[in-house]
């Protein structure tokens, strides 16, 4: 089984080919292709290459399937026994990608 874990908007996963990540939003478009170069692990039938950060020259390419907006979370701040409240509603916008190939320099 063939997987790497790469770095995008600030946090790492773990992608094997032809899996489905929800990632931070990305600036493109759905059906186009998104190319990670910051790969810090290869893992494989060949043994286990980590990167110092990174894996030199090895790539992972995703296709966007589409741009969404994450699950609301409600932000609510109370003062108390100041009649002070504030009740506000967040959702993050995300991007839905389809990892494709793996590739090593």
């Amino acid at each position: 089984m063939t997987y790497a874990v790469i770095r995008t908007g600030g946090k790492q996963y773990r992608v094997t080919p032809n899996a489905v990540l929800v990632v931070e939003k990305l600036e493109a478009e759905a059906g186009q292709t998104v190319t990670f170069q910051d790969v810090l692990v290869l893992g494989g039938e060949s043994g286990l290459t980590i990167g110092a950060p990174t894996v030199a020259g090895a790539t992972v390419t995703a296709t966007v399937i589409e741009q969404t907006r994450g699950d609301k979370v409600i932000v609510f701040k109370k003062r108390r026994r100041q009649n002070s409240r504030r009740k506000n509603g967040h959702r993050q916008h995300m991007t839905v990608l389809r990892i494709g190939d793996i590739a090593a320099a």
